[in-house]
Parts: C-alpha cells; structure tokens; sequence
C-alpha cells in the first residue's frame, strides 16, 4: 500500500516508521518543515522513543518512508490516510480543532474518487466529532461523497511516547467505521501494518477490534483515560483522608487490591501529560453532566495546591523567602514533556506562599527551563524545602546532603527513601509525616 500519515509528532513519526516496516510506501506529512528536513535525514526528530532513531536510519535511505509538507499531494497518491495532527485544548479542555481542521482542508484537496481512499482519523476526539465534523468537510471541501468515493474511520491511539512501538503490539486495535465497507477496509489495513502479541487474557484475543461505529471508538479511548484520572482522584481523595487519620495509605491499597475486584491507582502531586487530564474534559465536554467524572478533575487538579500546603504547614505555617525547588518539571518520570505538568500549579502555589522557587529536571538545560519562567536548580546548592513532582529515576537516591539546609521534603511521587532525611520533615503524598 501507499499511505500518508499526517502529523509527525511523538505518536505519528513511529505510526509512519511502523507502517514502513510492515513492508509499505510512506509519506509523512508535516507542516514544520525543520521536522520534513530532519526526517528526510534519516534523523529523530525529537529524543527518548525507544527505536525510532535505528528504525529511521534503516528506512528512510531504502526509500520506504519518506517526508513532505505537501499533504495534498501526499494523499493524491494513497491508499490509505492516518490523521494523527493535534487537538488543542485550552486549560479547561476545551477543543480547539484549527490544526485539524486545517490538516482535514488538505486532506479534502488530496482525495481522489479513483482511489477509494480510506481515511483514518487517530486523533482522540470527543463522541460525534468523525460523523458531524470531518464527514462533512471532507465531503464539502472534497466534492466526495463518505462511503463511496473514499470511507471514513475512527481508530484511536491507545500508546504511550516513549514505548510507542511497544505498546502497538500489546493493545488491541480499536475501530469503528461509518460504513460497513470502511470498517472492514480499515480492519484490513490495520491487520497489515500492525503485529500483535499474544494476549491470553483477553476473552477476545489481541488484534483489531471493530467496535461497531465511530462513536463507539471515540467514547471507548475517553472512557479508559476518564477512567484513570477517576481512579486517580479516588486514591488521592484516599491518601488526603489517610494521612489526616495516620494511615498509611500504601499499605492500605497494596490489602484493598489484593483481591481481583479492587484496582485502585496511586495518589500523588499531580495527573500530568496529553491524556490523563484532557481527555475527561473532553467527555465533559459531550457529557456536562457526568458529576463523577467532574468530581475527580477537580480533585486531582487540587492536589499540587495541597501538596504545597503540607510544606507550608511543615515550615511553620509560611515560606516567606525561603528557597523551594521543584523535582521535576516532565509531567512524568523519563520523558521530556511539559504537557499539563503538575509543575505550573506547584510553582505558583509555592510563589503565592512566599517561597523563593527554583526548578530542576535532569532531562532539561538550564536555558530551556528559563523559558519556562523558572530559575534553574543544581544539585549541592543550598535549598530549604524540596517538592518531588516528577518521578525521574535520578531521583531515587536523592539524600539531605544534596540539599544544603533542607528542614522540610514532600515527596509528592512516593520515589525518596526517607532514611536519607535525617533530621527532616519528611512527607509523603497519602502518608501521615514522618521525622526521620
């Protein structure tokens, strides 16, 4: 097959390399020509996708996969389209869809009526987006009519970046189609460019999955994100409670799941990154009504604010002028991401409470952490509260030494062992304090 993959970002760049190397000619369409220039190089554009710079330098000089910023003409000559552009959401989720529908405009001009194309968007949408948004704009800006001269899909990305080609094995491929015809085409599809592991805990097994209809692909990737940030909120609203009460909620989760009916996450500083917290909002959006899901938003989006509370509270009830470094910036361990970081609630908790605020994270330089607003940290420079937002690895064996001075650490990830503070007010997210 031919097929364009529009959007080369974390999750589009290896969607394209996979496809490449299931044996089929690739166009990655981008509208950032740095990134066209880099991939046409046979370079990664971005670090930490595990693979992607050996995949890249294989494929790309065999011709296999190649790079373009022109996505119409990219789709004049394919099989098959996967839609993988951003969705923006302003802080309250709510969509801005520019980019896509800008990427849909050039999708529109591309399409063919002798080529049937088949076009897939992977993008998460809120429920109705496939059928009432991009099936009318194709058809209106195409003059194709969806079903006959090219069909329309909805198969959400279920990976995380980092293990995306990982994750591409192990998760069955959902989907829902239109039509009946532009589901079983993109079934074919997706059973020629993915490979899948076995998956003998699925009553189903491992493989594409259609759902029946786009609408049901769409709700099914809010309800397994919506899901988590739920749960999430459950576990921190556990861990405020236990900690009031000197439980230790870690041992009450680890006895709670111990049996096969109870999955409770962890609690912590804050739910960070393009899914967990977005996309709930984007069920909201759909479903105004859902308390639940409103209720655990609003939880989890309190939880950099308390954690700041427990060191105002360790510290005598004010920071004023004392020196308070964030760990972490990512909104998770191991990867260089900002998106909806616990990081920007933290800091302007701590600066609203009178602290002096710097910032560290081993996977970003000084200067782009400035950019970001924040004076950067070093390690050995003298500190008097320390807050752990980002579980790096690096982290792990953190002591009191590394923190000249330190009198107060709320380790908001649960990753510091707390033998290493002696002499410190040392707190957990859902543990009671501890003075080591």
């Amino acid at each position: 097959m031919k097929i364009t993959v529009v959007g080369l970002g974390k999750i589009g760049l290896p969607l394209a390399v996979q496809f490449a190397k299931s044996g089929h000619e690739v166009f990655g369409a981008d509208v950032n020509p740095k990134v066209v220039e880099l991939v046409n190089a046979g370079t990664e554009p971005f670090p930490g996708e595990a693979h992607l710079a050996e995949y890249l330098a294989e494929l790309v000089p065999t011709g296999r996969l190649t790079a373009t910023t022109d996505t119409a003409g990219a789709v004049s000559k394919s099989d098959a389209v996967v839609v993988v552009v951003p969705l923006f959401v302003d802080d309250e989720a709510r969509p801005d869809f520019g980019w896509m529908d800008s990427a849909t405009s050039d999708i529109a001009r591309g399409l063919r009526a002798e080529n049937s194309t088949l076009v897939i968007y992977e993008t998460t949408l809120p429920v109705g987006t496939t059928r009432n948004r991009w099936k009318p704009k194709l058809e209106t800006e195409s003059g194709l009519k969806e079903g006959t001269d090219f069909h329309l899909v909805f198969s959400p990305e279920r990976v995380l970046t980092g293990r995306v080609f990982e994750d591409l094995r192990k998760y069955p491929k959902l989907l829902g189609g239109l039509t009946a015809e532009g589901a079983r085409r993109a079934s074919e599809f997706y059973e020629q460019v993915l490979q899948f592991d076995e998956r003998p805990d699925l009553d189903r097994g491992n493989g594409v999955w259609d759902l029946g209809s786009a609408e049901a692909a769409e709700m099914a990737k809010l309800a397994e994100t919506t899901y988590r940030d739920v749960n999430i909120g459950l576990a921190n609203q556990f861990g405020v409670y236990a900690a009031k009460n000197g439980i230790d909620v870690y041992q009450v989760i680890e006895a709670s799941n111990s049996q096969p009916y109870s999955h409770i996450h962890r609690p912590g500083i804050a739910v960070g990154g393009h899914c967990i917290p977005v996309y709930p909002r984007l069920y909201l959006w759909n479903d105004p009504e859902a308390t639940v899901v409103q209720a655990a938003r609003e939880a989890n989006a309190a939880m950099p604010s308390y954690t700041v509370g427990l060191a105002v509270g360790a510290a005598g009830g004010a920071l004023d002028g004392k020196v308070a470094v964030v760990l972490g910036a990512s909104y998770r361990g191991g990867v260089k991401e900002t998106a909806f970081s616990g990081v920007f609630a933290t800091v302007d908790a701590l600066r609203e409470a009178g602290a002096t605020v710097r910032v560290h994270d081993p996977m970003y330089a000084d200067d782009e952490l400035r950019e970001f607003g924040w004076e950067p940290y070093h390690r050995g420079e003298p500190a008097e509260v320390v807050i752990v937002q980002a579980d790096h690895p690096e982290y792990r064996d953190l002591a009191a030494s590394d923190f000249p001075g330190v009198c107060v650490v709320v380790d908001g990830r649960k990753i510091l062992d707390p033998e290493r503070f002696e002499g410190v007010a040392f707190h957990v997210v859902g543990r009671a304090n501890q003075e080591a």
